[in-house]
């Protein structure tokens, strides 16, 4: 009985989807599903980025990626909602596997500006030990070695790893949600108890992170020796590498990046039922399609 009190009171949302108090809290939930679920998995980011840059070395430290879930999360309902009312209800429903990819890139565009120093001197730190052991003095040596340089090199593979992934975590989990609910989930998601719902969330999550890591694997091993040898370019990297080299640490990544979607989906759907924010269904066919369809 609690239960279902709760589940009614949580039908009276906070604000309108789609409100700039919607896209706010949207972003507070992108900045505590990253920061909490990158700090969860930093242990195997550790041993994936080791394997990468140099197999006998096993040390390194906590990183927060808040800030870019900000951007990634946030940014996303912004140009989900920009794009679906560009498109119009009937086109954004036949291409929303391309509204969500259009949107999760542009997100992800300003994210990694974001990310890029972080980044930086989160590879140079777990890559060269003794270099430094917070961020606090990595970032002040590598702009007195190398200047704002050293912060944004490795930009361009950051958006070659980071887009493609970001792209496949956003569409595959909203097209895997929509699958779930319609041939996996016994009932409506209407019908499903919250705690069943954020289930079936954190199932979708982890399937998207699997794809996530295989498409994204290349140019992270690329970002992660980029960071560490100094005066390279990518394509000095990538050639180094070679092709078994690039996929070197992909089992741990693929559990890391499952784990991690999975989490931070979850985390973020919970943040949203926290503050009572609007979760809107799986999509469903516009009235007018319906119609257009019946009628030939």
């Amino acid at each position: 009985r609690r239960f279902r009190l709760w589940a009614a009171a949580l039908q009276e949302y906070s604000c309108e989807h789609g409100s700039a108090k919607y896209l706010a809290l949207c972003g507070l939930g992108g900045v505590v599903s990253c920061g909490l679920t990158h700090t969860a998995v930093v242990p195997l980011d550790l041993v994936k980025c080791r394997m990468q840059a140099d197999p006998s070395r096993y040390r390194g430290l906590i990183v927060g990626y808040s800030l870019q879930g900000l951007c990634k999360f946030g940014l996303y309902e912004v140009f989900k909602l920009r794009y679906a009312d560009m498109l119009g209800p009937e086109r954004a429903y036949l291409w929303r596997t391309s509204l969500y990819l259009a949107a999760s890139a542009s997100a992800e565009f300003f994210a990694d500006i974001a990310l890029s120093p972080m980044e930086a001197a989160k590879v140079r730190i777990q890559t060269q030990p003794g270099y430094a052991n917070t961020l606090r003095v990595a970032l002040p040596k590598m702009y007195v070695e190398e200047g704002v340089w050293a912060f944004y090199k490795g930009v361009g593979p950051l958006w070659m790893r980071q887009i493609p992934y970001t792209m496949m975590k956003f569409a595959c989990f909203e097209r895997t949600l929509e699958a779930l609910y319609a041939y996996v989930v016994p009932k409506p998601r209407s019908e499903c108890s919250m705690p069943e719902q954020l289930g079936v969330t954190f199932v979708a999550g982890y399937i998207a992170g699997i794809f996530c890591a295989i498409v994204s694997h290349p140019a992270d091993s690329v970002v992660s020796v980029l960071n560490k040898q100094r005066g390279s370019g990518a394509m000095e990297v990538l050639k180094n590498l070679g092709f078994v080299g690039v996929w070197k640490g992909l089992f741990p990544r693929i559990i890391m990046i499952g784990t991690l979607t999975a989490l931070q989906w979850f985390i973020y759907d919970s943040v949203k039922v926290y503050f009572r924010l609007p979760r809107p269904p799986p999509p469903e066919m516009p009235a007018s399609l319906k119609e257009g369809f019946l009628s030939r």
